[in-house]
């Protein structure tokens, strides 16, 4: 699993740079830091060495030796100060970690096909409920159904206001055998996930998503398809609902605070675009506006507090409200 992050220090190759033009993204070099807020490049460096740690000690008969190594490892200052200002606290998450690496699953699917993923999946995200951790959680479908803080993403794209693409999933039976029949006939025209249960996000996330479908559209070839997302807001009722069928759905997640979608990456390598793509969401992390985790096939990104105010006048000022 590639970690998303950037440590300090040099890299080879070049600087990854915005190509729209005349934008730049906020820096943190003319702003202050917070004392008190945790130091998040330590964090993504710690938890990158951890993963090479976890994969040392991957096999079965090593639980007592990986339980060892977390209890010491979460406790560190650069993971402890994230974790402890999560909702659940530094005792708490190192709970609900051993208790996801202990769960059997039915099948390696999504996210977190391995237990290393599974690690990384879950401390990365854990940024999102720090920002976040005041924000109240979608507990069932109704509510994300029903919500006026969420909107519905068809109406924006049956107007055209909407600079990526997603597709549902279908509610039928019929419609999934359709879907499969046009899989099998056209396999490479479509990424192969299931589609959006939910078609409703935030306000600023759909700013966010048109400014990086637009970002991407200027760093492609014309050939290339528009960015695509494969998942938004979620419930908890459905995040229990994936994780039953063996989905690494995280609880708490970010998804269910409204704040979060999944990218679709690995299917723009047909296209000579999935590393623009990748470096076009790093270089937003580096800047502070996101947090990203490298799940795979997609990458998960959740919008920074810090970006909020921004990206909803930006919503305002597209949609004319």
């Amino acid at each position: 699993m590639r970690v998303p992050s950037r440590s300090p220090g040099p890299r080879p190759g070049p600087a990854v740079t915005s190509a729209a033009p005349g934008r730049r993204l906020p820096s943190s070099a003319g702003r202050r830091p917070d004392p008190t807020a945790p130091d998040l490049a330590a964090y993504r460096t710690a938890v990158a060495e951890l993963l090479v740690e976890v994969g040392a000690l991957a096999d079965a008969p090593s639980t007592t030796a990986r339980q060892v190594l977390l209890d010491q490892r979460l406790r560190e200052p650069a993971i402890a100060a994230v974790l402890d200002a999560t909702p659940q606290g530094l005792i708490g998450a190192r709970e609900t970690l051993l208790l996801e690496m202990a769960r059997p699953r039915p099948a390696a699917r999504g996210s977190a096909p391995d237990l290393t993923a599974l690690v990384g999946v879950y401390l990365l995200s854990r940024i999102d409920l720090m920002w976040w951790r005041d924000t109240p959680t979608f507990l069932t479908d109704h509510q994300v159904d029903s919500s006026i803080d969420l909107v519905d993403l068809e109406w924006l794209r049956r107007r055209g206001l909407l600079a990526f693409r997603y597709q549902e999933q279908p509610a039928t039976l019929a419609g999934r055998g359709l879907r499969a029949v046009r899989r099998r006939l056209l396999p490479h025209t479509t990424p192969r996930t299931a589609g959006l249960r939910f078609r409703r996000t935030r306000r600023e996330v759909v700013a966010l998503l048109n400014d990086i479908g637009r970002e991407f559209a200027l760093a492609t070839p014309p050939a290339c398809p528009p960015l695509w997302v494969t998942s938004l807001a979620r419930s908890a009722e459905h995040q229990h609902r994936l994780r039953r069928l063996g989905y690494a759905a995280m609880l708490p997640s970010g998804h269910c605070l409204g704040w979060a979608a999944d990218l679709e990456l690995a299917w723009f390598r047909r296209f000579g675009a999935r590393d623009a793509l990748a470096d076009l969401l790093l270089a937003r992390q580096e800047a502070g506006e996101i947090n990203v985790v490298d799940e795979g096939q997609y990458w998960h990104v959740c919008l920074a507090p810090a970006a909020r105010r921004r990206f909803r006048r930006a919503y305002e000022a597209e949609m004319g409200v």
